[in-house]
């Protein structure tokens, strides 16, 4: 693992894990990628740390990274987060992404637009709401309120909208509770007028807080904006018109012999 709020940060909107996520890369690359999607938040995926557990040396580790950032399964860059005591620090980030992402996506995902949350999985069973769960037991709290399933189905839309507006179960169960009479007729009617004469307030709504974040070049660590990073390098690095200015040729074998040759004869003693 990497020191605390550093190391592997999971991207949202994945799709579900199968046998087949990386058959587009090479076997090495799909091995270490298969990997890494496997490790939990937080795991230090340097090339030295997972040297130490992968059967390849660090350059191979390297090239092997460098091709899963341009496949897009992989960016790495830096982001501002909030110390516990109030203040802010840049952190290193490495954000890999299971489902392959396009720059766009990348873009828009260092802006903060993407969804924070994956999608559900289309095949898992549908399980009751918050508000069915808190309806279904409430007349174990106060028995003279114990509602029918058709009653739950019913109110649940009702409650929901209480959570909506950040009520607690708490808040909640002290709202239908609280100075009930000693016989009550129609529990669901009862519930019903209590969840709408008493519905809270809508909260005001705070300013979105979108995050800080930086990508870096693969390569050279360079930051910069992900419209600048192509496949997550820079210009510089992948050969472009930006690139660094090539220094002079070598010199030939046979001029340099002759420059040596020179040296060594002027360092020679000379005669007396």
């Amino acid at each position: 693992m990497a020191n605390p709020g550093y190391g592997k940060r999971a991207t949202p909107g994945q799709l579900p894990r199968t046998n087949h996520d990386f058959d587009h890369l090479p076997p090495r690359e799909a091995a270490v990628a298969g990997y890494v999607d496997r490790l939990p938040e937080g795991s230090d995926i340097s090339v030295k740390t997972l040297a130490r557990t992968l059967p390849y040396g660090q350059c191979a580790l390297r090239t092997a990274l460098n091709r899963i950032q341009r496949a897009g399964h992989l960016r790495r860059g830096r982001e501002r987060v909030t110390t516990k005591d109030g203040g802010t620090r840049w952190v290193t980030r490495s954000w890999f992404s299971r489902t392959a992402r396009d720059d766009a996506w990348w873009a828009a995902f260092v802006r903060g637009d993407v969804p924070q949350e994956p999608p559900p999985d289309a095949h898992r069973p549908p399980t009751r709401s918050r508000a069915h769960v808190l309806l279904a037991a409430l007349g174990r709290t106060a028995p003279v309120l114990s509602l029918s399933q058709s009653d739950c189905a019913r109110l649940a839309p009702l409650l929901t909208e209480w959570f909506a507006r950040g009520a607690t179960d708490e808040a909640v169960l002290r709202a239908l509770t609280s100075g009930l009479p000693t016989r009550v007729h129609h529990p669901a009617a009862l519930v019903r007028r209590r969840l709408t004469d008493k519905l809270p307030p809508e909260p005001v709504p705070e300013p979105p807080r979108r995050p800080l974040r930086l990508l870096e070049c693969a390569e050279c660590g360079l930051p910069g904006r992900p419209e600048a990073l192509p496949e997550g390098s820079c210009d510089a690095c992948r050969g472009g018109p930006g690139g660094p200015t090539p220094g002079p040729a070598p010199l030939p074998t046979s001029a340099v012999r002759t420059h040596a040759a020179g040296i060594r004869a002027a360092m020679a003693p000379k005669p007396r």
